[in-house]
């Protein structure tokens, strides 16, 4: 891909993401105004709950076929099948376990309700994830970029007409419906994409093409499994160290002290969104290289530690000079402590950026496990942070927890990808 080409097209991978991570920042912007720090600690909390087994509930399949597409090319479509199956299987168990916790937890209505209805809404963003893994594949980034647009959009749309037409209807549980609804579409859409994918129907870049598609071999389940839970357990773990707190603020200080926690991270994410763009462009590519041009990777690698670091020493500046004028502004008074929250927190956006680097280095060829190692580490670093701090200092504890944790993982990302890939 030429030069300008390829600072076309992650200009758009750009706009997508941020066009996508803007419409859900004002959905969560419309509901801390709507529903106060308690209210939004409610829901942040179910809607916690909920992201937290996705991972499992895709169990990984999505970065699984990066790897496998960009080792093997079209032979790796007789994945496509079996790998289906076991997210069905999957995503109805993990559908079961979260409404059956939501009912019988230990939670007051508001929670317990919400929890249940937010349990239908794991399946659309694991159907969204593998619909842009072939989209990646494909190289197909507009398309891309509009499915990463489109969910958050539709979630927009609809809570502003509720706004509009009837503000009185913008409920905790209400919301919930939102979510759950437009994760029926991505449900329905990701299924007839998937189906087509599973025939053959892909136009891999990078890859010669195979005529024969039907002679690619189907696998069993079970060695999808072998291959992916890596994969599924890294999700999980990354969802500890940079969201559990979240869910212990509530269950351990209350949904109010959760709730402004919530507004705090949220910028927080919307600052980090590059290093996501990061990952969704250049891995296909990471992996393609590992495998056949070593040195070009080691060469990108190097120019990617540099690039990354730089734009989060420059996102951590802008948010220090903004974060006292636009929290209020968009949160209002109530979350005034989220500015303080919002300060230690993004002290760490240089080490997220950074460490998307030797992450995705970690996630080629036999690492994957090395990586879910560290993370696994950190995560449970993390939730002793977590259990230490929360109780002296609340939603302060949780953020210098959540830093500590993010400067740790970046640490032992770059020393162990120079160790073991490189």
């Amino acid at each position: 891909m030429s030069n300008n080409k390829s600072i076309k097209t992650i200009l758009l991978l750009w706009f997508g993401s941020l066009a996508g991570v803007g419409f859900g920042f004002l959905v969560q912007v419309i509901l801390a105004r709507y529903l106060g720090p308690s209210g939004l600690g409610v829901f942040s909390t179910a809607f916690s709950l909920a992201a937290i087994f996705i991972p499992l509930a895709g169990f990984g399949i999505s970065q699984y076929w990066l790897k496998e597409f960009g080792k093997d090319g079209y032979l790796a479509i007789g994945q496509v099948s079996p790998s289906l199956k076991l997210i069905v299987i999957n995503t109805t168990l993990i559908i079961s376990l979260i409404a059956i916790w939501g009912l019988f937890g230990p939670h007051e209505d508001p929670l317990k309700y919400t929890i249940l209805i937010m349990s239908f809404y794991v399946a659309g963003p694991v159907l969204l994830e593998l619909m842009a893994i072939k989209l990646q594949l494909e190289e197909k980034y507009t398309k891309m970029a509009l499915l990463q647009i489109a969910p958050h959009l539709f979630r927009f749309c609809l809570i502003l007409a509720i706004l509009l037409l009837a503000d009185s209807y913008l409920t905790i549980i209400n919301i919930a419906f939102v979510y759950v609804l437009v994760s029926i579409f991505l449900v329905v859409f990701g299924i007839i994409m998937m189906l087509k994918f599973a025939e053959g129907v892909v136009d891999l870049k990078g890859h010669k093409s195979f005529s024969n598609i039907e002679s690619s071999e189907l696998v069993q389940i079970k060695h999808i499994i072998h291959g992916s839970w890596p994969f599924a357990l890294a999700g999980v773990f990354q969802f500890i160290y940079f969201q559990s707190d979240i869910i212990l603020l509530n269950y351990m200080v209350g949904s109010e002290v959760a709730g402004i926690y919530y507004a705090a991270f949220i910028v927080f994410v919307l600052v980090a969104f590059p290093s996501v763009v990061y990952q969704k462009f250049f891995l296909p590519k990471i992996h393609r290289w590992a495998n056949h041009d070593h040195d070009l990777f080691y060469k990108f690698f190097k120019r990617g530690n540099v690039v990354m670091l730089v734009l989060g020493l420059l996102a951590m500046v802008i948010v220090w000079l903004l974060a006292p004028y636009a929290v209020p502004i968009l949160f209002g008074k109530e979350y005034g402590h989220s500015i303080e929250l919002l300060y230690i927190l993004s002290a760490s956006l240089p080490v997220v950026f950074f460490a998307s680097s030797p992450g995705a280095a970690l996630s080629t060829k036999n690492h994957m496990r090395t990586k879910v190692k560290i993370m696994a580490m950190v995560a449970i670093f993390n939730i002793i942070l977590n259990i230490v701090l929360i109780p002296s200092y609340g939603s302060v504890g949780a953020a210098i927890a959540t830093v500590l944790s993010n400067f740790t993982l970046a640490l032992f990302y770059y020393f162990i990808s120079m160790k073991k890939v490189f």
